[in-house]
């Protein structure tokens, strides 16, 4: 195989990975938030089921939970869920388990925050949502930003794991052709691609990091 071809497959696998990448923290990112409001919460029971879910999210495997999702319904209920669920799946997966891991950085980052604030914010005639979005959640924001940023570049990586469903992104089309050549090579560039997905992420973390220094401690 020339390598012109082995990158055009490589990079088609790449838009694959793009796109789980995307759409894990668009959906992720605000599911998290919730997932933080509902473990902080004072009623009780609804505190209890998100521990319980953030316990079952970060306590398994995201490959078996990919594959639960991917084959539950047909086990479970008998569905059919045609030959595009693979896609669904895979992003209902990633989401939900992104969603518990930054919800737990989520709440670290709420609860480091003095509640002098809130106090100061109430005397200002504030209401607890105002509150919460215009003078918490932008705090928030800037001291859990290095934590994120290490689930995001976990997240690059993890993208690999939709070859359990059969989905075609970049580790998938490596590992076809490695074995079609018998060769290393495409797991190599693989690697390197990987790498320079990552090199990319970190530069655009930074830049947002900068844009929030006037927020001081």
């Amino acid at each position: 195989m020339e390598f012109g071809t082995m990158m055009g497959l490589l990079l088609s696998g790449l838009q694959f990975t793009a796109i789980i990448f995307v759409i894990t923290l668009v959906g992720a990112l605000p599911l998290g938030v919730l997932v933080a409001l509902g473990r902080m919460s004072k009623f009780k029971p609804l505190s209890l089921l998100v521990q319980f879910y953030i316990s079952v999210m970060r306590g398994t495997p995201l490959m078996l939970q990919l594959m639960m999702w991917m084959f539950g319904p047909f086990y479970l209920f008998g569905a059919s869920m045609g030959p595009d669920w693979k896609y669904f799946a895979c992003c209902i997966g990633f989401i939900l388990n992104y969603a518990a891991y930054f919800g737990e950085i989520y709440r670290s980052g709420i609860q480091s925050i003095p509640r002098g604030q809130y106090e100061a914010a109430e005397v200002l005639g504030y209401t607890r949502t105002q509150t919460f979005m215009k003078i918490i959640l932008p705090q928030v924001f800037k001291r859990i930003l290095p934590a994120m940023g290490n689930e995001v570049i976990t997240l690059v990586k993890d993208t690999s794991l939709a070859f359990v469903l059969g989905i075609m992104e970049m580790f998938t089309q490596a590992k076809a052709i490695a074995a079609a050549q018998t060769s290393m090579m495409p797991y190599v560039i693989a690697g390197l691609i990987y790498w320079v997905f990552n090199f990319v992420v970190v530069m655009v973390l930074n830049r947002v990091e900068k844009r929030m220094n006037y927020y001081h401690d």
